[in-house]
């Protein structure tokens, strides 16, 4: 990732040098250019594609923070009526029609 990165500063950098020495360019203009086509696309990629790690990380620390706990059990789920582990059945029985 940081390959392509680096590469693609390097191009906008070279893209921003060509501007500065242009004859109808300005070094104004080539810092523009550098920081609208290299820095800022590079560094919203690089966040927007850190952001899992970020996210491991952060839930990395709280379970250090919160020792070797067990990993609680999941919530109930909707339509259970008993709220235990086991599979429920229907809370209502059918109602059938006689023919």
């Amino acid at each position: 990732m940081y390959l392509v990165a680096i590469t693609w500063l390097y191009v906008a950098l070279m893209m921003a040098v060509a501007e500065a020495f242009s004859s109808q360019g300005t070094v104004l203009g080539a810092v523009f250019t550098f920081m609208l086509y290299g820095l800022g696309p590079v560094a919203l990629v690089v966040y927007l594609l850190g952001t899992p790690a970020r996210r491991r990380a952060q839930q990395a620390q709280r379970q250090a923070a919160l020792g070797s706990a067990a990993a609680p059990s999941p919530p109930a789920a909707i339509g259970d009526p008993d709220g235990g582990s086991h599979a429920a059945g229907d809370a209502v029985a059918p109602e059938r029609k006689e023919p």
